[in-house]
């Protein structure tokens, strides 16, 4: 705690304070900081070797232009303090979106968020930002991320029976059915003359919070607040699409993904051809985040996990997340 003062004074917040551990955080420790009854969000972000993603400061900066920009719906950014990896931001007093209730207006208020941050995207703040993680802009950059997140893997933790089953899983299922999967993608890029290899242009790439959906949002009595752009920056809409439909945590019903990607592609210069790769990359995506619950089983993401949620049994977690592959899985056409 002796480098949260000096973050505070950087705030304008008084020295003396108090935290309060916050529980849901997956890959950082974040804390409530009540000073004298003002209140922030202190985030300790995750450091490893094996991960040497700036998370720290892709959110902050990303926080930093949305404000700048006038956009209310981040959190406010504070303060950082890179040396020892801590972030300081607004505290949002609101409460997480429950899955199966989400209503037209949450979608309303989310595509309103990403409409609000692609209107500064020319802005010459915006050319600052870096690409988002794992960002994409051809078909085929998509096919090999998923190649990537396959290959990753076969490393796998198998010496428990939570970690067995996950090898058995990806042996019998997921392998075989992404073989199958990427065939018959390239396929029908082919007739539909989508070619893999170009990149979309320039204009056509967007501002994406990255990972976009309603697990990262928070109900207000003010409107939906979205938090935590650890990953974002430019990316291809398409693949903002399809995660923001394809997260498993609190499902968006597929019923609103015409309105959504209309929404989405009004004013791109081709929008039916980003309708097209979205319709195309979407089981993409559903296989994608099948790779992403089976991270539980990699070594540092298991480490991640520790470091956010140090007094957690992780055993039963994965099994649970092994249940979300599965039902993930039927949704993918094979």
């Amino acid at each position: 705690t002796e480098h949260v003062a000096p973050l505070l004074q950087q705030a304008g917040l008084s020295a003396h304070f108090r935290l309060t551990p916050l529980s849901g955080g997956g890959n950082n420790r974040v804390y409530r900081i009540d000073c004298g009854g003002r209140f922030a969000l202190l985030k300790a972000y995750f450091q490893h070797p094996g991960d040497p993603r700036d998370r720290l400061g892709t959110e902050f900066a990303f926080c930093q232009f949305a404000w700048n920009a006038d956009i209310r719906i981040a959190p406010q950014p504070l303060a950082c303090d890179r040396q020892h990896k801590l972030g300081l931001y607004e505290f949002i007093d609101g409460q997480p979106i429950k899955p199966g209730h989400i209503t037209d207006a949450h979608v309303r208020q989310a595509m309103n968020f990403y409409l609000q941050l692609n209107t500064h995207k020319s802005d010459p703040a915006a050319a600052e930002l870096h690409p988002g993680s794992e960002a994409c802009f051809s078909l085929a950059q998509h096919l090999e991320c998923v190649d990537r997140r396959l290959a990753r893997l076969a490393s796998l933790n198998r010496a428990t029976p939570a970690g067995e089953a996950a090898g058995q899983l990806l042996d019998a299922h997921l392998l075989p059915l992404w073989s199958r999967l990427r065939l018959d993608v390239l396929s029908r890029a082919a007739q539909s003359q989508l070619t893999t290899d170009t990149p979309i242009a320039l204009e056509d790439r967007c501002l994406s919070p990255s990972d976009f959906g309603f697990h990262n949002a928070l109900a207000t009595s003010a409107g939906l607040r979205f938090i935590d752009y650890e990953y974002a920056g430019w990316d291809d809409p398409a693949k903002t699409a399809c995660d923001f439909f394809c997260q498993p945590a609190v499902p968006v019903p597929l019923e609103h993904l015409d309105w959504f990607v209309s929404a989405m592609t009004y004013g791109i210069s081709n929008p039916q051809r980003v309708a097209d790769r979205i319709a195309l990359l979407l089981p993409v995506y559903r296989l994608k985040w099948c790779c992403i619950m089976l991270n539980e089983f990699l070594p540092v993401d298991a480490q991640r996990r520790s470091f956010a949620r140090a007094h957690e049994d992780h055993e039963p977690r994965r099994f649970d997340q092994l249940q979300k592959v599965r039902r993930a899985l039927e949704l993918i056409p094979d």
